[in-house]
């Protein structure tokens, strides 16, 4: 996926993808316009189409930079990690987190799915986004392998992807039903982690 031009690096660069998160919050990724993102950010539009061209690439570079974010605090929050119920443990904190604090961020990226499946322009930057979340997580579990925390019933590249899926669609529904106890949800889940992601 294509990083921003380099002049439009830095702070003005977060605060255009951070009033395109806030605009998606509140209006949808259909509702967002370049004219809401600009007055948001304080800059032009004429920037905006300038530096993104279309509306759906800003909507690329947004989930972009906030993966890398997630991607950041994953490992931070499993860095030390020093049992399989710890790892596991971890990641699912870190995924009701960032439910709880920006159901936005999953908004946008389920709907940039659906973009990418009339937009082959998309679809490939996708297709690459989905490829550096599934090597990081990747990472993660092969250091907890190497270090002897876990031991992995497949290739660590395949139950990262799994891993995902599941995280993906617990958080597609954790976001359409916030009032709902999802206790038992996350147990099975955790459950079915678990027989993927095994005890040292």
């Amino acid at each position: 996926m294509a990083a921003p031009s380099p002049e439009l690096s830095g702070t003005k660069a977060q605060r255009i993808v951070d009033a395109m998160r806030v605009q998606v919050g509140l209006r949808g990724a259909t509702g967002a316009t370049f004219e809401h993102v600009a007055r948001e950010a304080g800059v032009s539009r004429g920037l905006l189409h300038y530096y993104f061209g279309t509306k759906e690439k800003l909507l690329a570079e947004t989930v972009r930079r906030d993966c890398d974010f997630r991607l950041e605090q994953l490992s931070a929050s499993v860095a030390e990690a020093d049992s399989v119920d710890a790892l596991l443990g971890g990641m699912v904190e870190r995924l009701r987190l960032m439910v709880a604090e920006a159901p936005e961020f999953f908004v946008l990226f389920f709907e940039l799915h659906a973009i990418g499946a009339r937009n082959p322009e998309i679809a490939a930057e996708l297709v690459e986004l989905h490829r550096r979340t599934r090597e990081h997580m990747a990472g993660i579990l092969t250091r907890a392998r190497d270090d002897g925390v876990i031991t992995l019933a497949a290739a660590p590249d395949a139950v990262a992807e799994v891993l995902f899926s599941l995280a993906d669609g617990l958080a597609m529904r954790l976001v359409s039903e916030p009032g709902r106890d999802f206790s038992a949800t996350f147990a099975a889940g955790l459950a079915a982690a678990r027989t993927l992601v095994l005890p040292a």
